[in-house]
């Protein structure tokens, strides 16, 4: 039998041994592209080689790209693990040519692959062409051999385009059939019908039209090739398998499951479902996690979350009680290692992620299972089946129950949701917060910067070994357009040829400076880098006017620059010590280096605790110390691998690389600009570290002279505070806690004469009682008290009154505490609850409680006698 790693290194040497570039899967977070959520296909990273607007020193390629579709509608996910096809995760086999080859040699490729390399039975291979493509249909039969009642033609599943306008074409399927025993029975089952039968495993597309906004298709001038074959089909076709999970690719992570869970693949359907849900979602959580993605609340992490908690679910209807889609994530990454072996790397870092996620969801789904099921209880007393958007959303909002996860939950007892009620619910919150993220959040870059590489236009940067530089002004834009000339006063945008200015990217903000032409001075207010060729000035006119054609000179804020330069070597040494003391999962998730400070976010899942972090800083002024030179070394993405150097999570990088090393404490690659030696940044020091997002925590810190600054501030505020308490600097913390034990000690005499006075007030109080149908009530105003100084007066009083209801009344800076206290005995006939909402309401507040004690809250001390007067009132209405 053929393996999944097997089948998948044939393809990539099949079309490797005919001209292709194996080239590596991309991210599944999508670069440069704010229309995807995630990587949903093999084309996607070649879509600006598609569009004409990126050209790369290969015109074909082939790749086993990793994939996610996940998002949308809530019921997205509800069909995997019920059907033998659908997956979230999966990898797509993928040839491309980029204006080289087009139909007859897709066709040939295609065929030959199936047919000789993998031996399929040819009486089993059916095909399919858009309904006029004739020269498609034409080459499956007079170059293939395919008779003509094998060629299906298809309209709507046979074109496929980009968007509603720009390259789009015909598509033709490979269709494989699987026998009549897998089928729907009906003799008219064909290819196109809906049943197992017949079984779509490639997919050829060819870009061979450009469509117009009016839909006018116009042939393009370089047709293009995008043909995909998911893997988990071909495997299921391969290894002669009944569906997807019963391939190897999917079937030994069931068989972890199996060992786990003590249950047999095949035991009962229910626990079948489970078990191929968890092994589909395992690689899912796995793979985004591994490409940077964190669970959230919104957009990617959110659809992460969905994932990983349906996954959860499950786990718990297979009896598991503990975390357990940790250890089958980490399951997953060693075993498809081979394939992936960057992402096999971070397996301690994703199963961190994963078990935190699960210990935080283990305690609330319990909570939120017993609720949903008191509501299923009422609905199913009340004969209806629609559960109220309201319980939907309190289980999404506080229980972190995804809504399709609730669908799933109810849906075998035939209740539905009610998502319209849902959704009011969910658009009240969004008023009160920011809207839900859109797209992968990265902006696309501004078609003009790719018009201009695309007209030969690019930057030289020359900033590594100097300040100053002399270039040709290539172009001037204001507002997006180009533009001939810009005079005083104006702002405007500036390329040239060769630049020492460093554009913004990398974590690393842009320089600013200054550009002297022949008849104008500019301002330079930042450097932006918006391709990789391309390096743009945002200036300022200050005299004179410029044009396109001006000989320039370029000079950097060379002091702005050293200090930014000293903060990012420092952020190198940061994260370098963070690894050396806190562990190998400390990986950047993101920086921002500028003249004033760092800023380094990280993974981990835990705050730092304070000796940690006087370790890191340690550690990192010790490597200052040493003062290893910082070298500078471009080689290729797999030298710079093999030597280790690190590399940002999901980060694309081309095949050359800059590597920067300190000394040998530190190697990463980066294209920032950086100290000559490690002893040039001076001192580092923390300023403050913090959680950002669930297991993404952040530093900040300053160096050279800002860390100086820092120290001598804060001894200036040892002096000051050490004068206020009349201390010597030197003593100042013996000082303060005999200042605190004594605030102590004051405090406690203080309790103990409210205490008394209390016992005192209370004894004149319980003169005041009045009767409310038979029941005792004491309605009163006491002296200001805090919460605690009024629950203590309470029991107080409550003790010497026996048997009754206390309403009780303070006020402190204008505000109104409100307590309300019932004995045991009465909490039949009334609940301190009821009784303190309508009070409350009164003094303009609101509260609530447990039957035998609430309190609130109120801002109108004014009405306090009305609240008092009406106390008898309320009491009785809730006693009739």
């Amino acid at each position: 039998m053929m393996t999944g790693n097997e089948i998948r290194a044939r393809f990539l040497k099949f079309f490797a041994d005919r001209g292709h570039r194996i080239v590596p899967s991309s991210s599944l977070v999508p670069h440069n592209d704010p229309t995807l959520l995630f990587t949903n296909a093999g084309m996607n990273q070649f879509k600006d080689c598609f569009l004409g607007e990126e050209k790369r020193d290969y015109v074909r390629a082939t790749t086993s790209q990793k994939c996610v579709r996940a998002g949308g509608k809530h019921n997205d996910l509800e069909n995997v693990g019920r059907t033998a096809r659908h997956h979230t995760f999966f990898e797509m086999l993928g040839n491309f040519s980029f204006g080289d080859y087009f139909k007859q040699e897709a066709i040939s490729f295609a065929w030959e692959f199936l047919t000789q390399d993998m031996k399929l039975d040819i009486d089993r291979l059916y095909v399919s062409v858009y309904t006029d493509d004739n020269e498609a249909a034409d080459i499956w039969h007079n170059q293939e051999g395919i008779p003509r009642e094998r060629i299906y033609r298809f309209e709507e599943d046979n074109f496929w385009s980009m968007g509603d306008t720009g390259p789009c074409g015909p598509c033709s399927e490979i269709f494989y059939d699987n026998g009549p025993e897998v089928g729907c029975g009906s003799p008219d089952c064909q290819v196109g019908c809906d049943c197992d039968r017949f079984m779509e495993i490639w997919n050829n597309v060819f870009m061979q039209f450009d469509r117009q906004s009016d839909g006018t298709l116009i042939p393009l001038p370089k047709p293009a090739v995008d043909t995909g074959m998911g893997l988990e089909r071909l495997a299921t076709v391969m290894q002669k398998a009944q569906s997807n999970y019963d391939t190897d690719l999917l079937r030994d992570i069931i068989a972890y499951i199996e060992k786990l869970s003590g249950k047999t693949y095949g035991g009962s359907e229910e626990d079948d479902v489970s078990m191929r849900v968890m092994a589909d979602h395992s690689r899912a959580t796995a793979y985004l996690i591994a490409d940077g993605v964190l669970p959230s609340n919104e957009g990617r992490g959110y659809v992460l979350r969905r994932i990983m908690r349906r996954a959860m679910r499950h786990a718990k209807m297979l009896g598991f009680e503990d975390p357990v889609l940790f250890k089958t994530a980490t399951f997953v990454l060693e075993f498809m290692a081979a394939a992936y072996p960057n992402e096999a790397a971070r397996k301690d870092f994703v199963a961190k992620v994963v078990e935190n996620e699960e210990e935080r969801f283990i305690a609330t789904l319990g909570n939120g299972l017993r609720i949903l099921q008191e509501e299923i209880t009422k609905l199913k007393t009340a004969g209806q089946t629609l559960i109220p958007g309201e319980i939907v959303f309190k289980l999404y909002d506080t229980y972190g129950f995804p809504v399709d996860l609730t669908a799933d939950i109810v849906e075998k007892d035939g209740y539905k949701l009610d998502e319209k009620g849902f959704e009011t619910c969910m658009e009240a919150q969004r008023a009160q917060a920011r809207e839900h993220w859109k797209g992968s959040g990265e902006e696309a870059v501004s078609a003009i910067y790719k018009q201009l590489v695309e007209q030969g236009i690019k930057s030289t940067f020359s900033g590594y070994n100097t300040d100053q530089d002399q270039g040709e002004v290539l172009a001037l834009l204001r507002r997006g357009e180009l533009i001939d000339e810009a005079v005083c006063g104006e702002s405007v945008d500036v390329i040239t040829s060769i630049t020492p200015c460093y554009g913004e990217s990398g974590g690393q903000v842009g320089d600013q400076g200054q550009i002297i032409a022949p008849d104008a001075t500019l301002t330079i207010s930042d450097t932006k880098k918006p391709l990789d060729n391309l390096i743009v000035h945002v200036c300022e006119v200050v005299t004179g006017a410029i044009k396109p054609g001006d000989k320039v000179t370029i000079s950097v804020d060379a002091q702005r620059r050293q200090r930014t330069i000293l903060n990012h070597t420092a952020t190198h040494l940061l994260q370098a010590a963070m690894q050396k003391i806190l562990g190998s999962h400390i990986k950047q998730a993101g920086s921002l280096v500028t003249p004033e400070r760092l800023r380094f976010d990280f993974t981990h899942f835990s705050p730092v605790t304070t000796e940690e972090l006087i370790r890191i800083e340690e550690e990192v002024n010790r490597q200052i110390r040493v003062n290893a030179q910082v070298k500078a070394e471009e080689m290729t993405a797999d030298q710079a691998q093999a030597a280790g150097a690190m590399a940002l999570f999901g980060e694309k990088y081309g095949d050359v690389v800059r590597v920067i090393s300190v000394g040998d404490y530190s190697m990463e690659l980066c294209g920032g600009t950086h100290a000559k030696a490690a002893g040039d940044i001076g001192l580092f020091r923390i300023l403050s570290e913090g959680g950002i997002a669930a297991g993404v925590r952040r530093i900040e810190a300053v160096t050279g002279e800002a860390a100086l600054a820092q120290v001598q501030q804060q001894q200036q505020a040892l002096e000051r505070l050490a004068q206020l308490v009349k201390a010597d600097p030197q003593k100042l913390e013996l000082r303060i806690q005999k200042i605190l034990e004594q605030q102590k000690q004051l405090e406690k005499e203080l309790e103990q004469l409210q205490a008394q006075a209390n016992a005192e007030k209370s004894g004149e109080l319980i003169d005041q009682v009045q009767e409310v149908k038979g029941i005792r009530l004491l309605a009163a105003k006491i002296p200001a008290q805090d919460g605690k100084g009024l629950r203590e007066f309470s029991d107080q009083l409550r003790d010497k009154l026996g048997s009754g209801v206390l309403v009780l009344a303070s006020v402190s800076e204008d505000k109104v505490a409100l307590l309300v206290a019932v004995t045991k005995d009465l909490t039949s006939r009334v609940k301190a609850g009821d009784l303190i909402k309508p009070l409350a309401a009164i003094v303009g507040g609101r509260g609530g409680g447990k039957p035998e004690l609430a309190q609130a809250g109120g801002s109108d001390p004014e009405k306090i006698e009305a609240l008092l007067q009406a106390a008898p009132n309320e009491l009785e209405k809730l006693l009739r």
